[in-house]
C-alpha cells in the first residue's frame, strides 16, 4: 500500500494545500493529513478547530485520514507505515527548503519527498497571508475551502 503523509500546521488550511492533496490522490492509496504540534508555536486556530477543517474538507474522500502528532515528521511517518511525504512548492524559495528538508529525510529514514508544484492561481496562497487577511478583516474566502469561511 502507498501511504502518503501530508504535514502541516494548517493554520487554516487553504486552497493552495487543497489543490496539492488534490492532485496527490491518485498517486497514493492513502494520505494522512498530519498536523504537526510545535508547543513553542502560537496557532490562531486551536487544534481541535484544524482538525475539524481537515476533516470537514475531506469528509467524502476515503482515501484521506487526519491525524496529529509531535516529534519528527518521519519518526510518525514510520509509525504509519508511511513510505513518502507530500510537499507542495510555491516557488523558488519553497524549492529551496523543502529539498534541505526532503534530503535531510531521506538520509535519516530513506523516506522520499515527493513534491507537487501548485496548480495556477494557487501559488500566491499561503496560511500567514490568510491570517493577516483574517485579523485585518479582509476578505479571505477566495482563499480558503468552505470549512474555514464557516469559521
Amino acid at each position: 500500500m502507498r501511504i502518503a503523509v501530508f504535514p502541516g500546521s494548517f493554520d487554516p488550511i487553504t486552497l493552495g494545500h487543497t489543490d496539492i492533496i488534490e492532485r496527490g490522490l491518485p498517486l497514493f492509496d492513502k494520505i494522512i493529513l498530519a498536523i504537526g504540534t510545535n508547543s513553542n508555536k502560537k496557532y490562531m486556530f486551536s487544534l481541535e478547530k484544524r482538525l475539524q477543517f481537515l476533516s470537514e474538507t475531506f469528509k467524502n474522500e476515503e482515501k484521506i485520514e487526519v491525524k496529529t502528532y509531535k516529534g519528527l515528521t518521519v519518526d510518525f511517518c514510520k509509525s504509519q507505515d508511511a513510505k513518502f511525504i507530500l510537499r507542495g512548492l510555491r516557488n523558488a524559495h519553497d524549492l529551496e527548503f523543502e529539498k534541505a528538508i526532503g534530503q535531510t529525510n531521506f538520509k535519516m529514514s530513506g523516506i522520499e519527498t515527493i513534491f507537487l508544484i501548485s496548480g495556477s492561481g494557487k501559488s500566491h496562497i499561503s496560511s500567514t497571508i490568510v491570517r493577516e487577511v483574517m485579523r485585518n478583516n479582509g476578505d479571505y474566502s477566495f482563499m480558503v475551502p468552505p470549512a474555514v469561511r464557516k469559521k
